[in-house]
C-alpha cells in the first residue's frame, strides 16, 4: 500500500512536471510576443519623431503603452522564474520519492514535517503577497496622480505656446503696419527721419486720429447749408430714442437669456454629476459580478463637466491593464455589457432587447452573464437573441424560427415551465 501511494504521488508529480513544462512553453511564447510588441512600439516612437505636432499628441499614450508592456514583460519573467523553481523542486521531490521507494522506508513522518514546514512557508508567502499587492495599489495610485499632473503641465505648455504664437502674429502685424505707414510717408514726399524728429514727444496714434477726425468733420461742416436740418434732427432724435428703447429691451432680454443659460448650465452640471456618480457606482458593482472579480471605474477627462469626456478604466482579475483598449474582444464585450447594465439600472425600461451579446464569451463568462440577467428579470422583461445553449437554458420562454419548407419560415414558441410539467407527468 505504501508503495502504491508512493507511485501515485510520483505520477501526480510527473503530471505537475508536465503541466509546468507546458506553462513554461506558453510563457516563452508570451515573452517572445511581448518582445515583438515592444519592438513595434519602439519603431512607432522612432517614426513619430519625424512629425513634431503628431508626436506631441501621441507621446503620452505611447509612454503608457510602453510601461504597460514593460510591466507585463517583468511579470512574465517573474512567472517563468517561479515556474522554473517549481520545476526544480518537483524534480528533487521525484528523486526523493524514488530513493524512498528503493529503500522501502516509511515516509509518513518526514512528509508530515515537510507538510507543516510548507504550510508555514505558504502563510508567510501569502502575507508577503498581500503586502506587495497593497504596495502595488499605492504605487498605481501615485502613478495615476503623476500622470494627471503631467497632463496638466502639457496643457499649460500648449497654452503658453498658443500665447507665444499670438504675440508673434501681433508683432508681425505691427511690423506690416509700420512698413505700410512708412511707405505712405514716402509717397507723400516727406522724410521719415525728419517727421520723427519734428513729432512732439507726447504724440499718440489715438490723439492724431482724433485730431484727423475733428478736422474732417470741420471740412464736412463747411459744405452746403441744409435748411431742413432742424426737422431732420428732430426726426432723427425721435428715431434714436426709439432705437435706444429697442436696444434697452434687447439688452434686458439678453441678460435674461444669459441668466437662463447659467441656470441651465448649473442644473446640467448637477444632474450630470449625479447621473455620472450613480452610473459609476453601478458599473463598479456589475463589473466584478460579470468578471468574477477585478475592478473598474469611470473617469472624467477634464474638470469642466459640460466639456469633459468619459474614460472607461477596466481591470479584469489577474491583469494590470490601465485602459479598455488593452482588453481582448470578449473582455471588451463583457465590459460594454457591464456599462450597459449600469446605465439601464439607473432608469429601467419595461423591457430590454439584447442581440447576441454572449457571442464572444466563453462558458464561464456566459454563466455569470446569465446570473446577472436573472437578477434583472425580476423588474424588467428581457428579450435576447442567442445561439448559446447555456443562455437558452436560463430562458423562461423560447421563440425559435424554423424553415420546414424552402423559403417558408415559421415561428415556434415553447414555454419552458409548461414543457417541464408535461415531462414530469
Amino acid at each position: 500500500q505504501i508503495a502504491q501511494r508512493e507511485r501515485s504521488e510520483i505520477d501526480a508529480a510527473r503530471e505537475l512536471l508536465t503541466q509546468a513544462e507546458a506553462e513554461h512553453t506558453v510563457h516563452e511564447a508570451r515573452r517572445s510576443e511581448l518582445q515583438g510588441q515592444r519592438q513595434t512600439v519602439q519603431d512607432r516612437l522612432l517614426n513619430a519623431r519625424g512629425a513634431e505636432a503628431a508626436a506631441r499628441e501621441r507621446a503620452h499614450s505611447v509612454d503608457i503603452e510602453s510601461r504597460t508592456l514593460q510591466t507585463a514583460l517583468e511579470s512574465t519573467r517573474a512567472s517563468i522564474a517561479r515556474l522554473e523553481g517549481q520545476l526544480s523542486h518537483l524534480r528533487e521531490r521525484r528523486e526523493q520519492l524514488k530513493s524512498l521507494l528503493a529503500d522501502d522506508v516509511e515516509p509518513d513522518a518526514g512528509f508530515r514535517a515537510e507538510l507543516n514546514a510548507q504550510l508555514t512557508k505558504r502563510l508567510e508567502i501569502e502575507g508577503r503577497l498581500n503586502d506587495a499587492r497593497r504596495a502595488a495599489g499605492d504605487i498605481d495610485l501615485s502613478l495615476r496622480e503623476r500622470e494627471h499632473a503631467r497632463a496638466d503641465q502639457d496643457r499649460a505648455v500648449q497654452e503658453a505656446r498658443a500665447v507665444l504664437e499670438t504675440e508673434r502674429v501681433a508683432r508681425q502685424e505691427l511690423r506690416v503696419r509700420r512698413d505700410t505707414q512708412a511707405e505712405q510717408v514716402r509717397e507723400g514726399g516727406a522724410d521719415l527721419t525728419q517727421v520723427l524728429a519734428e513729432m512732439p514727444t507726447d504724440a499718440t496714434e489715438q490723439g492724431w486720429q482724433e485730431q484727423l477726425e475733428r478736422i474732417g468733420a470741420r471740412i464736412d461742416r463747411l459744405g452746403p447749408i441744409n435748411l431742413v436740418a432742424i426737422e431732420e434732427f428732430e426726426e432723427l432724435s425721435q428715431r434714436k430714442g426709439y432705437l435706444d428703447k429697442q436696444a434697452e429691451d434687447l439688452n434686458q432680454a439678453l441678460d435674461t437669456l444669459r441668466e437662463a443659460i447659467r441656470k441651465m448650465d448649473r442644473e446640467t452640471r448637477t444632474r450630470f454629476k449625479e447621473t455620472f456618480d450613480r452610473v459609476n457606482e453601478n458599473f463598479q458593482t456589475f463589473f466584478p459580478r460579470l468578471f468574477g472579480g477585478g475592478s473598474s471605474y469611470l473617469e472624467l477627462t477634464e474638470n469642466d463637466l459640460l466639456e469633459a469626456g468619459v474614460s472607461v478604466m477596466a481591470r479584469p482579475p489577474g491583469k494590470r491593464n490601465s485602459t479598455i483598449h488593452l482588453l481582448s474582444g470578449g473582455e471588451k464585450a463583457l465590459t460594454a455589457v457591464a456599462l450597459l447594465f449600469s446605465i439601464f439600472e439607473l432608469n429601467p425600461a419595461p423591457f430590454c432587447l439584447l442581440d447576441e451579446v454572449d457571442a464572444p464569451l466563453d462558458d464561464a463568462n456566459v454563466e455569470r452573464y446569465c446570473e446577472t440577467l436573472k437578477s434583472m428579470a425580476s423588474k424588467t422583461q428581457l428579450v435576447y437573441v442567442t445561439h448559446n445553449k447555456i443562455s437558452m437554458e436560463m430562458a423562461d420562454v423560447l421563440l425559435g424560427v424554423t424553415m420546414s419548407e424552402p423559403g417558408v419560415s415559421r415561428l415556434v414558441a415553447v414555454d419552458v415551465e409548461q414543457a417541464m410539467q408535461m415531462v414530469a407527468q
